[in-house]
């Protein structure tokens, strides 16, 4: 007999998937760990709860309301986690601006969503003061600093925290519904403007626990526990900091945001504060090292997830000797973001390495496919390579106003990632490299990416990219931007005679030895700081313009 199930009438309570249901666990838990702010504050969980209040107040007091978006500019701070929180519960969508980006594509993000809000950080207020003149949509300004306001024209509403100061502690909070948009930023790329994304407060929500639960499954010292103390070290524009202040909050863990990222000032906070659970790109985590002071390889153990482009193992064993634990991730901004985390039960030593360098295993309700042009699974053997498809319950659906974008996304019902990939036997997934980054030369395929780990593994490479050059014979040949340490010099021969064993032993074909290096002080980089390979296209093109003249 098939069950059935009958409506208790109007007292049943419908547990709506919505994001104040964070935050209802996190002050339920009434954790007794505290809130360090950008601007040295420190909050108790039920004052956290009361800020966020506060909040509501005033964004409501200023006019927003259901269905508006309310956009911040900001460092990583205390005021952006009561953002991820105050903002959706009002029914309203929070806009995490970009501040990366140029003012021309600041003013089309902002022009893009309609934003009638905006909450700005003092750092920006000269340019917020351009984009008030030309984006008239543009209707209420509140300014906010870490302790140093900022003279400006413009008229605002207020100051944050006095702001806050001002306001009832409670507001009355409705029930909002699980499919309401929650947030949204815009993801750039190689061409045409930047695309909005947006995700559902019941996407944030079940992405929050299926993340928590995966890095509370992990093997030891490659996860997150209670005891953790976190910092975020990628920006809090980007996808949410990774959803781990949502993770954070729920759990009740102490909190330490840094605001503007000083390397200095993240190891100095880092000590003072005991943070052991941190999250960045390669990049950042190459300024941590560098900056390191004696002092810094004493402090208590440090474990980082390291996502955004692929983690040279050179890089991760650096790393390793400072005293810091470094996992890789692996997500888009497409996905909210974390598709999967590495993990492994390998002693030290290089196998140990290279699984914690892939992409790793799926989290919880997460599907992956490789495939190859015709949709169709390649086999699950490690050196099958195909384009990474996936389906999670947290993927946006859309880019807004972007129809032949979303076409292209999901085609065949399964979201493109537009990476090629391997997966082993074991269900570990390997990121080979972007489609549109692969070098294809003399009928091969090159990773680019697998070039740049094994240059950077020469003691006198700091940091490499490989792109491929269009070449009349071969169709494109592999050439090295190379960054050398201190006063070294790295040439074509060295490169040559260092990659050659690595050909000889069968591990990459002879074709992926580059026709040139180009030495080059420092990489360019993409506001989320990855490597900047349209760059470098550019400046090839310059220096074939240049001897072509």
């Amino acid at each position: 007999m098939a069950l059935r199930y009958a409506l208790a009438g109007n007292e049943t309570y419908w547990y709506s998937l919505h994001i104040g249901q964070l935050l209802h666990t996190a002050l339920d838990g009434r954790s007794r760990n505290e809130i360090v702010g950008s601007d040295g504050r420190r909050h108790s969980y039920a004052e956290f709860g009361r800020r966020v209040h506060k909040l509501a107040h005033v964004l409501k007091s200023l006019g927003v309301d259901s269905g508006d978006v309310v956009a911040v500019m900001d460092w990583d701070s205390h005021r952006y986690q009561e953002c991820y929180f105050a903002i959706p519960m009002l029914g309203a969508i929070l806009q995490t601006v970009n501040v990366r980006l140029s003012p021309e594509q600041i003013v089309y993000t902002l022009e893009d969503t309609q934003a009638k809000t905006l909450l700005f950080h003092a750092d920006f207020a000269p340019l917020v003061e351009q984009l008030a003149q030309r984006i008239p949509g543009l209707q209420r300004f509140v300014l906010l600093h870490d302790g140093v306001a900022a003279e400006t024209r413009r008229i605002v509403a207020g100051e944050y925290e006095s702001l806050l100061a001002a306001a009832d502690d409670e507001f009355p909070f409705e029930d909002i519904d699980e499919n309401a948009l929650a947030t949204t930023f815009h993801t750039t790329g190689t061409t045409g403007q930047p695309k909005a994304v947006a995700f559902t407060h019941r996407q944030l929500v079940l992405h929050a626990l299926s993340f928590a639960a995966a890095l509370g499954t992990q093997p030891a010292g490659l996860g997150l526990s209670r005891s953790d103390v976190y910092m975020p070290m990628t920006p809090m524009f980007h996808v949410h900091a990774w959803g781990v202040p949502y993770v954070a909050t729920m759990l009740g863990l102490k909190q330490v945001y840094p605001g503007k990222y000083e390397p200095a000032r993240l190891l100095a906070l880092r000590r003072a504060e005991r943070v052991t659970f941190s999250h960045c790109v390669p990049t950042i985590l190459q300024m941590l090292l560098d900056a390191f002071r004696p002092e810094d390889e004493a402090a208590a153990d440090w474990r980082l997830i390291v996502g955004g482009s692929i983690v040279p193992r050179a890089l991760l064993r650096a790393a390793r000797a400072k005293g810091i634990r470094v996992f890789t991730g692996y997500g888009m901004s497409e996905t909210c973001p974390v598709l999967t985390l590495a993990r492994s039960l390998l002693p030290e030593g290089e196998s140990r390495d290279t699984e914690l360098c892939s992409a790793g295993h799926a989290i919880p309700l997460v599907q992956l496919r490789v495939v190859d042009e015709a949709m169709q699974p390649v086999p699950a053997d490690g050196a099958a390579q195909g384009e990474l498809v996936v389906r999670a319950p947290w993927l946006t659906a859309s880019y807004a106003n972007d129809a032949n974008a979303t076409r292209t996304l999901w085609r065949g019902g399964w979201l493109h990632t537009q990476d090629v990939a391997t997966v082993s036997s074991d269900g570990r997934l390997t990121i080979r490299d972007r489609l549109k980054d692969v070098i294809k030369t003399g009928g091969e395929w090159i990773s680019s990416c697998e070039m740049e780990d094994l240059a950077m593994r020469h003691p006198d490479v700091a940091m490499a990219s490989f792109i491929g050059v269009a070449d009349a014979r071969w169709g494109e040949r592999p050439v090295a931007f190379i960054v050398a340490k201190k006063a070294t010099v790295v040439d074509l021969a060295m490169l040559h005679e260092y990659l050659q064993v690595y050909v000889d032993n069968g591990e990459i074909s002879r074709y992926a030895l580059p026709d040139e290096v180009i030495l080059i002080d420092e990489l360019p980089r993409t506001s989320v700081g990855k490597i900047d390979k349209k760059r470098l296209r550019e400046i090839i093109a310059q220096r074939k313009s240049a001897a072509g003249s």
